[in-house]
């Protein structure tokens, strides 16, 4: 037996003995012969031991890979068994992505490390780089391979079941015998794709990747050049803005060390994406500036959560990498080397935040628990905006808050609170009519005399549409005047009252328009408002009405149609 055999068989054995053991402590917790926390910190520690194992036997040996992955897979799970601790129930570790995400970040990082250390050295940029996208490709084809072989068992069982043989597919029946074969079907491939190094290699892959280099530098100049017109209210919808420049920013940090590469000489030569690549690092950290300044907003605006927790720590270490990567471009000579340099520190950084996220000294979850108590006692959080169900996620920590609101609830004067914690939806009049005073104040209208409409029809609306218009009302344009007008007459001569057309200035492309009137039950009607002619307005269109209308008041004229039949049951054409 050749030691190129061998070698597959000795992959291929421990993919199969992965996959039972993984199996066994399935099969333990449904028979309940171990409880859930000790099955979530086993199938921890067999994932990292035979998954950093596979990663690591190719290039330095099955038997110099054991001890590495067996002292790996035990941080892990013992990481893993702290955070577990912060929920009731081991299931409940599930609930939220972020520690599962942690936890493979924690396993996955140290492995390229741990090849390089057995090897030249663990600083060895070049084997780093090497191993860290050799890992990512064999594991990717090895994968594609399990696939296949899975797509061969079957329709090869369906093939012999036409002539009444069925052994495959009582094999199959048997959940050890499909977790073995799983795992020594890609332990084979790991194996197999080694071997063929030269032929796979991740040189090819990495030389197209620089090709979008430019096309990403590109979007992130628009996006920056557009920042001033545009300003920054588009930051503050969410975490959403935040999460799409923080993907930008791992994109370019990612592109960035492709054209480098491991070395100067094998860097690109390209002048253009040797501009692009500078030019790429020195507009990361204002990318990533942004993003941390977009999720500052949301937790200045609703206070911290796990999530929110999260994108920060991702924001701050983008702005790291970026920081990195501008000061090594700006030094002048050897900027290439330099970056290659902190890539290894900060993958350090990264694995070590990781672990801190998964230990009770960055315990998200308590965290921001405390942070919403503390806001809703300093009356920066009403009850109506307390999120109980998102607290009630949040592990003990949670708990506690919401074993603390109950206590608060006992007190005179919490009957609200009491009410949302039994259940109740708890109705906030005196806060609708709050807002619609607020943006009474800041609506310009047309008449000046028309008041009483303007209140009327604010006082049907939902506290939602009336946070929405103050968001909008609350800017001023160039010229002084407020981003918003609304200009009552009789429009629905049929309908009692008058009505109103409502002009809101989002941004300096889009003017939003839009009719407004009570309905039968006295709640506010919103409908969209077209030219006479059944087009649109534009905004420049819209932007000239506004200017017009906060002049004089604009005439009121019949429209230029009739309809077949009567009533409401009549037939007309829209223009």
């Amino acid at each position: 037996m050749t030691s190129q055999i061998a070698a597959r068989l000795q992959l291929a054995s421990a993919g199969a003995l992965g996959g039972a053991l993984l199996w066994a402590v399935f099969e333990a917790t449904d028979r309940d012969w171990i409880g859930d926390y000790p099955a979530l910190v086993l199938t921890g520690l067999l994932l990292t031991f035979f998954g950093a194992l596979l990663a690591m036997a190719g290039p330095i040996g099955l038997v110099r890979s054991l001890p590495r992955a067996l002292l790996l897979a035990v941080v892990t799970a013992a990481l893993l068994a702290l955070t577990a601790l912060r929920y009731d129930e081991a299931g409940d570790f599930f609930h939220n992505p972020i520690q599962a995400l942690a936890g493979f970040i924690v396993a996955a990082l140290p492995v390229p490390f741990l090849i390089a250390q057995a090897r030249t050295g663990w600083r060895d940029y070049p084997a780093l780089f090497l191993e860290a996208w050799s890992i990512v490709l064999r594991l990717a084809a090895a994968g594609a391979f399990t696939g296949l072989v899975w797509l061969v068992i079957y329709l090869s069982d369906e093939v012999l079941r036409i002539v009444g043989i069925d052994v495959i597919g009582k094999l199959l029946e048997h959940e050890v015998v499909v977790m073995a074969l799983t795992g020594g079907v890609l332990g084979l491939g790991m194996a197999v794709v080694h071997d063929l190094a030269e032929l796979l290699s991740p040189y090819v892959v990495l030389r197209l990747f620089r090709l979008f280099l430019p096309v990403v530098l590109g979007v992130m100049v628009i996006f920056l050049v557009a920042l001033p017109f545009r300003g920054l209210d588009g930051l503050i919808s969410g975490w959403s803005p935040a999460l799409l420049l923080l993907t930008m920013v791992a994109g370019g940090v990612a592109l960035v060390s492709i054209a480098i590469d491991q070395t100067d000489a094998d860097a690109t030569e390209s002048p253009l994406l040797l501009r692009a690549t500078r030019a790429m690092a020195m507009i990361l950290p204002i990318v990533a500036g942004l993003a941390l300044y977009a999720i500052w907003l949301r937790v200045a605006d609703h206070g911290w959560s796990p999530e929110r927790l999260f994108m920060a720590c991702v924001a701050v270490v983008g702005i790291g990498y970026g920081l990195t990567y501008a000061v090594a471009v700006l030094r002048g000579a050897g900027w290439m080397e330099r970056i290659r340099q902190g890539n290894i520190r900060l993958a350090l950084a990264v694995t070590l935040l990781a672990a801190l996220w998964l230990s009770p000294l960055l315990n998200a979850e308590r965290i921001s628990a405390q942070n919403q108590l503390a806001r809703h006692e300093a009356g920066k959080t009403p009850v109506e905006a307390l999120d109980l169900y998102a607290i009630g996620q949040w592990g003990k920590p949670g708990a506690a808050v919401i074993a603390a609101l109950e206590d608060r609830a006992k007190e005179p004067g919490q009957e609200a609170l009491a009410k949302l914690l039994s259940g109740e939806q708890v109705a906030s009049p005196e806060d609708t009519t709050v807002l619609a005073a607020r943006l009474a104040e800041l609506i310009e209208l047309q008449p000046a005399t028309a008041t009483g409409t303007r209140d009327t029809l604010l006082a049907g609306a939902e506290a939602y549409q009336l946070q929405d218009w103050i968001q909008t009302c609350d800017q001023s344009l160039a010229d002084g005047s407020r981003a918003c007008l609304m200009v009552v007459a009789e429009l629905l001569p049929l309908r009692p009252g008058e009505e109103a057309v409502f002009f809101l200035q989002r941004g300096p492309d889009y003017i939003e328009i839009a009719g407004l009137y009570l309905g039968d039950q006295g709640n506010l009607q919103y409908r969209t408002t077209l030219r006479a002619d059944g087009l649109p307005v534009d905004t420049a269109t819209a932007a000239e009405l506004m200017r017009q209308y906060r002049l004089a008041p604009p005439p009121v004229t019949a429209a230029q149609l009739n309809q077949l039949g009567t009533g409401e049951a009549g037939l007309l054409i829209l223009p």
